[in-house]
């Protein structure tokens, strides 16, 4: 791929599931990134950076499956500059259609202190290991860690010598989220002037929102002749996250008059890849986000509803059913049947089998007969706990009773059947929730620290269902629950619980041989 021959056309590199997964507690397991991939290659992703291969076993694996099952997208594994890596990527991307081969090293001084290499031994490392890439992919993407901090000079340098090396894509990135627009700008025209070869290549942009900048630094780049945002669902990834998939993409949609861009992106498909980001990483969308977020569409205002009424272009610059909204004045409750479940559910952006439908129909009958009127964030809410929850889970939930008063301790009795066998135990604690916590900890001894431990309510008034999310850390493995119910304390526990079960299969995958049977409960005491 050298060139674009149409200069209009911006590819969208999404790298949620490698750059986005490296957010502490956003781990996730290897069927939920084939599910990610599989709805990023249908809403038209151009470029798919499915993981970093080398970090670990489950990570070749994961790239290795989504590069066999992609249809459509390009499978790019990430490596850093040295042979061992570059082979292990190329090992996983290609069984892809359409491989690449994404290889980086950081190139300011804080970086090149690192490897304790001169300005001439990184550039000789970039040559011989660009070029032992190139040897077997034709498709190759370089990035100089850190540009936005790199002397000019000498990034002009080492972009010259990759490109002749082999290059295909030169990603520059602002990797602490450290530019500013106008900087982000003039970087590109840069390179794109000065570097011998520059027009041969994709200038690509990879942006990170330290700063609260990075859609605006991301368009900066294309406004001065970049082809390529790299981006996240949801904006996920370190620290502040990265560049927004779905904000570079609908600035370009609906500013096309200044932005006069176009990407290969169905919009429509943004809400659903969004909320089952969201589930599965255990990091919930800000109410306020754009685009995604829960009031991005929303108006309380009296003047603003008015306006709406009267003309919804008054207060919105985008239609809802843009970015995959859908209106319906289908109204849930207690008498709805399955046939307008899944109609609503439709509506909502899930497609479900029947027999996945017979399983949520009984959960929303359950929460149908808690709640007056079953709203949408309910039934997203409703879909998330679905997914978190799997028959085959060792420890499942079957009783839960807390006293409480108005003087500590609390207690909590419980049931919890673990490998199938129910037992029972009663602790207490400091309130129902740690009393609750404090049972499963007696039934099932662990090791594992409580890092996080969030509630948002998920609609209005006193019967609303509360979501919970957990983030647990045992000796370096992060994991994160969610659950969801009309009792906060309920919801906490089945959070607490998902958070467990997700931990004992990463500890399976670590057992000798891989064999379930070799990590018992007790294992984890």
């Amino acid at each position: 791929m050298t060139g674009i021959a149409d200069e209009d056309r911006v590819l969208i590199f999404d790298t949620t599931l490698r750059d986005g997964e490296q957010s502490p507690g956003a781990t996730m397991t290897h069927e939920e990134k084939l599910e990610i991939a599989e709805l990023l290659d249908e809403m038209g992703v151009d470029i798919i950076e499915a993981g970093f291969p080398i970090a670990s076993e489950g990570d070749f694996r994961a790239v290795t499956e989504i590069a066999r099952r992609t249809r459509n997208a390009v499978i790019c594994g990430l490596a850093r500059a040295n042979f061992r890596d570059i082979d292990r990527c190329w090992e996983a991307v290609r069984h892809a259609r359409r491989p690449r081969i994404h290889t980086f090293i950081g190139t300011s001084p804080l970086h090149r202190a690192i490897p304790n290499l001169d300005m001439d031994q990184m550039a000789e490392r970039i040559h011989d290991t660009v070029t032992h890439a190139r040897n077997l992919c034709d498709n190759v993407q370089w990035s100089p860690m850190d540009a936005t901090r790199t002397e000019p000079d000498y990034l002009c340098r080492v972009v010259e010598i990759a490109i002749r090396a082999g290059a295909t894509t030169i990603n520059i990135p602002d990797t602490v989220g450290y530019t500013y627009p106008r900087e982000s700008a003039e970087l590109i025209r840069m390179l794109r002037a000065r570097v011998p070869g520059a027009d041969t290549v994709i200038f690509a942009t990879h942006c990170h929102n330290d700063l609260g900048m990075a859609t605006a630094n991301a368009l900066a780049a294309v406004e001065a002749g970049a082809r390529q945002i790299e981006c996240t669902i949801n904006g996920l990834g370190e620290r502040a996250g990265n560049t927004a998939l779905e904000e570079v993409v609908m600035a370009m949609k609906v500013r096309h008059d200044i932005l006069p861009y176009r990407t290969g992106i169905d919009t429509t498909k943004i809400i659903n890849i969004s909320r089952r980001v969201s589930a599965v990483s255990g990091f919930p969308v800000q109410f306020n986000k754009a685009i995604v977020g829960k009031n991005a569409f929303a108006h309380e205002s009296g003047i603003h509803q008015d306006g709406m009424l009267k003309n919804a272009q008054t207060f919105e610059i985008m239609r809802p059913e843009d970015v995959g909204l859908k209106e319906t004045s289908l109204v849930m409750g207690k008498h709805s049947g399955r046939a307008a479940l899944r109609a609503k559910l439709s509506d909502l952006g899930y497609e479900l089998a029947d027999n996945q439908l017979n399983d949520v129909f009984v959960r929303f009958k359950a929460l149908a007969d808690r709640k007056k009127e079953v709203y949408d964030d309910d039934l997203i809410a409703l879909m998330r706990d679905s997914a978190a929850t799997g028959a085959a889970d060792r420890l499942q939930v079957k009783f839960l009773r807390v006293i409480c008063g108005t003087e500590a301790p609390q207690s909590a009795d419980l049931i919890l059947s673990i490998d199938g066998v129910d037992q029972q135990v009663t602790a207490q604690g400091d309130g129902p929730v740690d009393a609750a916590f404090n049972a499963v900890k007696k039934l099932f001894p662990h090791r594992a620290r409580l890092q996080l431990y969030q509630v948002h309510a998920v609609t209005e008034g006193t019967d609303a269902q509360a979501t919970v999310s957990v983030r647990m850390e045992e000796e370096g493995r992060i994991v994160t629950g969610q659950a969801a119910d009309t009792d906060t304390v309920v919801a906490s526990l089945k959070a607490y619980v998902n958070a467990l079960n997700r931990l004992v299969v990463r500890r399976e995958k670590t057992a000798p041989g891989g064999d379930r049977r070799e990590v018992s409960y007790r294992d984890m005491a």
